[in-house]
């Protein structure tokens, strides 16, 4: 059904950037306000908003469906002239919101029959309603990453002796499901030795050996609601006294920048406290990615925790925390948790342990 709430927040947003009607196009953000999930393909899907009068879905009849979600569903196919059926519902007199989803062959024709008196995006009024969590979406989240902690249990458990990265990220879904996900958030990563290196390394057939830093980058689904984690561990022995420092300056960048996020402050000041803790310990050139992304329906929302956001945190936001350094000749570690911004401080939706661990 139509979450009202979440309907009232765009219609804020909207109001903030001076457009009073927009037409969402991106299923991602109809599932959000709506509750249904719709993939239309490369078709035509349209939710058209107006304050002023009950939102309009425009549906071709080939995902029909019966059941009320509190909006009026408009019949269009094939054939359908879209443009002239929108005209009799857009107010031709003022600003049209469109997202950045809303692809060129719908868009261009709008323009071109002057739909309505100018067509602005209006993306921003969805991604800043969606950064605010509510309490529902916070609930699922929040045991989204319980089951991942979970998780990381079991495959941490996996690592033996002569297994690959395949073989051991081929196990994790059905990992996932007996805990209670529906699908991973994102394809997992595992890397193994100098592997660990590359930052978004996908597993591949190399063999675990002793001595190896293994990564492991995961997430999952639970009610539509993403989880993401990284853990890098030791395999058999004690890490060189260089991939130890390296390991304790990242665990200390994610904990520092943790530390310090409240409501109010900007996202840069939380990627500046751990790139500086990174930089001053000499691996500054190895942290090559922004601190972290927002994350939600999607593993990336948009927004980010990165040197460029000014931005500041709100209560509800839900974004990650993940310092790295990638030096292929000391170590590549990666430590991440997910952070919640509450009113009066934060809370690590992330508990499993961070000290250095070595799998026997």
């Amino acid at each position: 059904m139509l979450k009202e709430e979440r309907l009232a927040k765009v219609y804020d947003q909207l109001s903030e950037l001076g457009v009073s009607q927009m037409l969402v196009s991106d299923p991602v953000a109809i599932f959000y306000l709506t509750g249904k999930w719709l993939h239309p393909g490369e078709r035509f899907l349209g939710l058209y908003l107006n304050a002023a009068r009950q939102p309009q879905l425009f549906l071709n009849d080939l995902f029909r469906f019966e059941e009320e979600i509190g909006v009026n569903k408009v019949s269009i196919t094939d054939t359908t002239d879209l443009t002239a059926l929108l005209k009799q519902y857009v107010d031709p007199a003022k600003l049209l919101g469109v997202d950045k989803e809303l692809a060129a062959k719908f868009l261009i024709p709008m323009y071109d029959a002057k739909l309505s008196d100018g067509i602005r995006n209006t993306s921003l009024a969805i991604d800043n309603a969606r950064a605010l969590k509510d309490a529902q979406e916070i609930e699922w989240m929040k045991e989204s990453s319980r089951i991942n902690d979970r998780a990381m249990a079991q495959f941490r458990a996996l690592i033996r002796e002569g297994i690959t990265e395949k073989e051991a990220a081929s196990q994790f879904l059905g990992i996932y499901q007996s805990l209670g996900a529906s699908a991973y958030s994102f394809s997992p990563i595992v890397a193994f030795g100098a592997n660990s290196a590359d930052p978004h390394h996908m597993p591949d057939d190399t063999v675990i050996k002793e001595g190896d830093t293994v990564l492991i980058d995961v997430g999952c689904v639970y009610h539509d609601y993403c989880s993401d984690m990284t853990r890098t561990f030791f395999f058999k022995k004690e890490p060189s006294a260089e991939a130890r420092r390296v390991y304790e300056l990242v665990r200390n960048a994610n904990e520092s920048a943790e530390e310090m996020c409240r409501p109010g402050i900007t996202l840069a000041s939380i990627d500046k406290k751990a790139r500086d803790i990174i930089t001053e310990g000499g691996y500054g050139p190895d942290f090559t990615h922004r601190l972290g992304h927002f994350i939600g329906i999607q593993d990336h929302d948009f927004g980010d925790v990165s040197q460029a956001n000014q931005n500041l945190t709100r209560t509800g936001n839900i974004f990650s925390i993940e310092p790295g350094i990638y030096n292929a000749a000391a170590a590549g570690v990666r430590i991440e948790d997910l952070v919640l911004i509450t009113e009066d401080g934060h809370e690590v939706l992330n508990k499993y342990p961070k000290e250095l661990q070595i799998i026997e």
